[in-house]
């Protein structure tokens, strides 16, 4: 088997109910779950076409983004769900490494320009075991998509000022980390510079839609 043939992403996707409240007067109180899951399923649809990946898991208590992962064939896991990105991701890798799996691509549920092509450069660009390759957000200050292999190779640490601190502990892991921009993943929700940004380019994404169907975004 290649390096690259077993590779599981990861999404964790918190309690929509009270998802993205950083966003404040861009987007209204009652459309942000639906904001936070119409991007949940923009990322899932691209893991899900994209043929190189072994499989999908999702991290949540959350039973619409169960329900909603899956429809994508997801493996649903409810350990670390209440511990944030980190706690998620962690419980996450455990699993992966009881089970015996490759290698862990974990991603954020609100990269909705995310696409299966970002995806694939992500997994071509792991040729060797043990590895580490990541994909920084748009700021160079957070992780938007970190592929470790084995899933447990590098302990990880998600936050606004991650991206630094994740190269430094592959560094001490004795990886060279392998970083990858792509402006897709990049651009992640999280307040309304964000938003504005991806507001301001064209895509057919379900986040998009559901923006311009409310018209509640505020754009100043």
């Amino acid at each position: 088997m290649s390096a690259r043939a077993d590779v599981w992403a990861v999404v964790p996707i918190k309690a929509t109910a009270d998802a993205k409240q950083r966003l404040g007067n861009a987007v209204a109180p009652a459309l942000r779950p639906r904001l936070a899951l119409a991007m949940a399923e923009d990322v899932l649809a691209a893991l899900a076409a994209s043929p190189a990946l072994a499989g999908i898991i999702v991290v949540t208590i959350d039973e619409t983004a169960a329900a909603l992962a899956a429809r994508y064939g997801a493996h649903m896991l409810t350990d670390g769900a209440r511990d944030g990105q980190t706690g998620a991701v962690a419980a996450a890798a455990r699993w992966l490494a009881r089970e015996g799996k490759g290698a862990m691509l974990t991603i954020p549920g609100d990269v909705p320009l995310v696409t299966p092509d970002e995806i694939a450069q992500i997994i071509a660009a792991h040729d060797r075991m043990p590895d580490f390759v990541i994909v920084p957000a748009h700021d160079e200050r957070g992780s938007n998509a970190i592929l470790c292999a084995p899933p447990e190779a590098v302990p990880l640490k998600f936050g606004d000022d991650s991206f630094l601190p994740h190269l430094d502990a592959a560094r001490q892991a004795g990886l060279e980390p392998r970083i990858l921009g792509l402006p897709g993943l990049g651009l992640d929700i999280d307040n309304p510079a964000d938003l504005a940004a991806f507001l301001k380019l064209p895509s057919n994404t379900r986040a998009r839609a559901i923006l311009e169907e409310k018209e509640d975004v505020r754009h100043g």
